[in-house]
């Protein structure tokens, strides 16, 4: 009897795990996101240490991650297919994209590694491909669409973060393979940049328009919109690793006055947003007194922290400006304290509220 109970218990134990599932938030990969950015942020500038720590902790995330995904998928199909097609929802489902690409560029810079950073690489592509035909296609072609004032957010931008990632990871690679793949993945590099930035201009009409001509409540102010900052500092980041590679890519050079100058837009932009952004922070949490409590949204603030450092530290590098490295050293300490809060908000609601832990949504 007492055997029965005990294996009806662990019966429960198991399905009460397996319905939680459901309720993973589709942007949890901005976790590896976050943590990949602070981890390549922080070698560029001269601690490898934390670099390789947060490498291996990152590999470890991103495999759980991938474990946690493919079983709500299987057990939970409906949730996990309705997910993506959701207005709200959908764009965080690009994490996934962008977090592969930067897995991908931690091969390639810190292990050095080409042939999982090729891997890596591809599974970025293909990630990219498969949701970014996916999700547009079944929100443009769905019945019942909300109104613009519920239905866009900033997460909408994750769509050209995992757009600039494919950029990223596949400008890095360029750099270190010779043809006659050396220019082929230059131009995709070129030409995933151009048309991220196309991507933010028409998102971000709607999203500025959302801003100021909707009501905005404390809860409308989700992190998500951090990605307005982000989506530029990664376009910038692309764009400076671009006009690093014009030796390796004779067409680069001829466009290296272009390329200059967006990237230079895309860094200014960027930076417009950051005091913007701290504004509406306060008006949210002190103002309005909106309570904080640990969100897995909340890792989609931290990566823009950790990628505005990367990029005005390359950018300062392309550009030959030698006087930025203070700023970007300032935002990489400032994305290291906002990831070790935000990590350890994770870790203290996976131990003492264990019947909603931290991987799951609100």
């Amino acid at each position: 009897m007492r055997g029965e109970i005990l294996a009806l218990s662990q019966s429960q134990a198991k399905a009460s795990w397996l319905d939680r599932l459901a309720d993973i938030s589709p942007g949890y990969f901005g976790l590896v996101m976050a943590t990949g950015i602070v981890s390549l942020s922080a070698f560029m500038m001269g601690f490898p240490g934390l670099a390789w720590a947060l490498f291996y902790l990152n590999g470890l995330q991103y495999g759980v991650l991938w474990v946690l995904y493919l079983l709500r998928a299987w057990h939970h199909p409906r949730r996990f297919f309705g997910d993506m097609i959701g207005h709200l929802s959908g764009p965080g489902y690009f994490t996934a994209v962008a977090a592969t690409g930067i897995m991908a560029s931690q091969f390639i810079i810190l292990a050095e590694d080409r042939f999982m950073g090729t891997l890596l690489w591809l599974a970025t592509v293909v990630l990219w491909l498969g949701l970014t035909y996916t999700v547009f296609t079944a929100l443009t072609v769905k019945g019942e669409k909300p109104t613009l004032g519920t239905g866009i957010n900033g997460g909408w931008l994750l769509a050209v973060v995992a757009t600039q990632s494919v950029a990223v990871s596949s400008v890095l690679l360029a750099a270190h393979v010779d043809q006659p793949w050396r220019l082929e993945l230059n131009l995709l590099a070129l030409s995933m940049w151009l048309w991220g930035g196309m991507l933010y201009i028409w998102l971000m009409a709607l999203i500025f328009y959302r801003y100021t001509f909707f009501s905005l409540s404390p809860g409308d102010l989700e992190p998500p919109y951090w990605i307005n900052m982000g989506a530029m500092a990664i376009s910038t980041l692309a764009g400076s690793l671009l006009v690093e590679n014009a030796a390796g890519a004779h067409f680069l050079v001829s466009l290296l006055p272009f390329i200059k100058g967006f990237t230079v837009l895309y860094w200014a932009t960027g930076t417009w947003w950051i005091p913007m952004l701290l504004l509406l922070g306060v008006w949210r949490y002190v103002y309005r007194r909106f309570p904080v409590a640990y969100d897995p949204l909340y890792w989609g603030a931290v990566f823009p922290l950790g990628m505005y450092a990367a990029c005005t530290f390359r950018l300062d590098r392309a550009m030959e400006f030698n006087f930025l490295g203070p700023v970007a050293r300032a935002f990489l300490y400032a994305a290291i304290a906002a990831w070790t809060v935000t990590f350890l908000g994770m870790l203290y609601t996976l131990v003492l509220r264990p019947a909603k832990p931290a991987l799951y949504g609100p």
